[in-house]
């Protein structure tokens, strides 16, 4: 567990930066609640009797002085295109690890190429996408593939009871629209793509009791990033249940509300990861409650294994590439009902 170990959470007072805290608090560590919004971060620091660090990533000074002395940096602030390189900076200059929680692709994409070169050189740990998008498709994609070293396919379907965006998922998703501008992103071929049409509406044939559902197809999320940067799948899609679409894009779609004493509301989510090869195909699932809130363990769970050196590589890595992922998948399952088979194959 923690130790006592110090852990500096940027963007502590937001929406999973909280239970980010929460979790951290749990397991051992002493959370460092770090941010711009010093009576958010007194609140927050009060309640668990913690030492808040006001800091910008305006102002590097203060980045430094929030960062000092801690054993790593968990990253909960968005818009993460504005956040993630001034706090990888930091971490850096500081030698500590560097973990977030980011689902802006172009946010990941952007860790992924200016930052693995460094970090290899350096021996650092940057560990992009720790989160609900990004870490868990990629943690059950990789421990799909099993023994397998390629596929042709990976589809990565989310079926979510609702979707009450955040204030920070609004911002960080009107900043990806507005860098992407009229495109949406798909990787086919082992490349990305720029697309101008929309995206199709399909069926998914989730597991029982759900069955099939229509989803967007091409529904793009982090996990294509994080998949694509160590597995050898040239296609890689995801797809999202269209009331879920609906939700997130309606403007007066309420934000979550706690439906328990941990602050969880009463969403479900289950994943659903089917990788295929010629005409082989395994399978791996995780559902549970609450995307937002899920994010703090699996975050937590990765910043234990790299502070106690249970990690394949140094650098820039996602959840499949730097760590064992069943045993991963399976250290999570007080949070989240899994169901990993990957030697099931059907033709």
């Amino acid at each position: 567990m923690g130790s006592g170990q110090l852990v500096a959470v940027f963007g502590a007072y937001g929406h999973t930066g909280r239970f980010v805290v929460a979790e951290l608090a749990a397991r051992g560590f002493v959370p460092v609640p770090c941010g711009r919004n010093a009576q958010a971060l007194e609140e927050l620091a009060g309640e668990y009797r913690l030492e808040a660090r006001v800091a910008s990533v305006e102002d590097v000074a203060s980045l430094d002085r929030a960062l000092a002395g801690t054993a790593a940096v968990i990253n909960c602030a968005g818009p993460f295109a504005s956040t993630t390189g001034p706090v990888i900076e930091t971490a850096l200059r500081a030698g500590i690890p560097y973990l977030d929680v980011a689902a802006e692709l172009e946010a990941n994409l952007d860790t992924f190429a200016r930052y693995r070169e460094r970090a290899r050189d350096a021996g650092a740990v940057i560990v992009p996408a720790m989160a609900f998008f990004g870490g868990l498709g990629d943690l059950l994609t990789t421990a799909a593939m099993g023994d397998w070293t390629q596929a042709d396919e990976a589809h990565i379907a989310y079926a979510l009871s609702s979707w009450h965006p955040t204030a920070g998922t609004r911002l960080s998703g009107a900043v990806s629209r507005e860098r992407r501008g009229a495109n949406r992103l798909r990787y086919r071929g082992g490349a990305w793509e720029r697309r101008t049409d929309d995206a199709p509406t399909l069926e998914w044939s989730f597991p029982d009791p759900m069955g099939p559902r229509p989803v967007i197809g091409e529904f793009t999320m982090a996990d294509v990033v994080t998949v694509s940067q160590h597995l050898s799948i040239p296609d890689v899609t995801t797809y999202m249940t269209t009331e879920a679409v609906r939700d997130v894009a309606a403007p007066h779609t309420p934000p979550p509300t706690a439906a328990d004493k941990s602050g969880r509301s009463d969403q479900t989510f289950l994943v659903d990861v089917v990788v295929r090869s010629d005409r082989a195909q395994r399978r791996a699932t995780a559902s549970g409650q609450d995307i937002y809130a899920v994010t703090a363990p699996l975050v937590a769970e990765a910043l234990e294994r790299v502070l106690t050196g249970r990690i394949k590589t140094p650098g820039v890595a996602s959840a499949g590439e730097i760590f064992d992922a069943s045993d991963f998948l399976q250290a999570l399952a007080p949070h989240m009902a899994l169901d990993l088979n990957p030697q099931k194959q059907t033709a």
